[in-house]
């Protein structure tokens, strides 16, 4: 279930608690009166089953509690309490399968920055993935899919797509376009370095991570599954961590092994990583937004047979 805490100015709480009141997947409605002081007016707090999360929002929204006052939604670990469960039984569909837009939304504005941790993530993780290439380790490029941060801007871009938020589309995209190349310069040098220090192998052969540099049809299917799975997991509250480190196999590997390649100026490697990269990131990127135009299209279905209901 999740909390909602509402500050609604005084001439809205009336509208706002007989919204809430007549919705079946409400419970736990509490009023304070005049206890807010910032913005000044009541204090609201109720609990509402996943499912009917953003319909609920959407029309406190409507109300115009955001631009009066201000809305919060925490998720509740654990509901212990019949009328819990009756509300959840009185929502639609399965709490495994509820999107929170709003929730969805401030996830991917929050990671979606082009800053300075995700600029030290992001080298660290193309150093860590340059390293396993350079020694032909599989555990190291395990490694450093686990630290790349780049799902944060990827799902932003997709959601900015669906939604159409071009202010959040011109920052994920700079995290992208901006981030990788960036990334791999700094990889380059550290490779260059080692190359300079006498401790690479003189030529790049490897067996275990020649997959890298070569895209084929499994590369694009992988890609698409990624992006299936990082949208899915972003937008049903799944494990983002785990699904990071599967967008992370099709992108940070395959900057890391440009920098590499340019260090031992082997074009041919160097054009696969690239192909290997674009090919990555756009067939994530595509699938990305494919699933959430499915969910989105079927939650403005859902939300027109309750308007209608109602």
């Amino acid at each position: 279930m999740l909390h909602l805490r509402l500050v609604v100015p005084n001439e809205l709480s009336e509208q706002v608690l007989q919204a809430l009141s007549a919705e079946p997947s409400v419970t736990n409605l509490v009023l304070w009166q005049g206890v807010a002081l910032k913005p000044k007016g009541d204090l609201v707090s109720c609990d509402v089953a996943r499912e009917e999360g953003s319909v609920v929002l959407e029309t406190l929204r409507a109300l115009g509690v955001e631009r009066l006052g201000s809305i919060a939604v925490e998720t509740i670990d654990a509901a212990i309490s019949d009328a819990a469960d009756a509300a959840e039984r009185a929502a639609e569909g399965s709490p495994g399968n509820a999107v929170v837009w709003e929730e969805v939304e401030a996830q991917t504005s929050e990671s979606a920055e082009l800053n300075a941790s995700y600029m030290i993530f992001l080298v660290l993780a193309t150093v860590i993935a340059a390293v396993g290439i350079l020694t032909d380790s599989v555990v190291l490029i395990i490694g450093a899919m686990v630290v790349g941060p780049e799902f944060g801007p990827l799902a932003g871009l997709c959601v900015a797509a669906v939604q159409r938020r071009w202010a959040l589309a011109i920052r994920s995209l700079a995290a992208l376009v901006l981030g990788f190349p960036i990334a791999a310069t700094a990889t380059w040098l550290v490779v260059v370095a080692l190359r300079a220090w006498g401790t690479t192998p003189a030529t790049l052969a490897r067996t275990q991570t020649l997959f890298i540099s070569h895209p084929d049809a499994y590369s694009v299917i992988i890609a698409l599954l990624a992006g299936v799975a990082g949208i899915l997991s972003l937008s049903t509250s799944k494990s983002g961590a785990l699904i990071g480190v599967l967008i992370s196999v099709t992108t940070v590997p395959a900057a890391a092994n440009m920098a590499v390649a340019a260090a031992y100026r082997d074009w041919p490697e160097l054009r696969g990583a690239s192909l290997q990269l674009a090919v990555n990131l756009g067939c994530a990127i595509t699938a990305g937004i494919a699933t959430l135009g499915v969910q989105r299209g079927l939650w403005a279905l859902r939300s027109r047979r309750r308007s209608r209901r109602g």
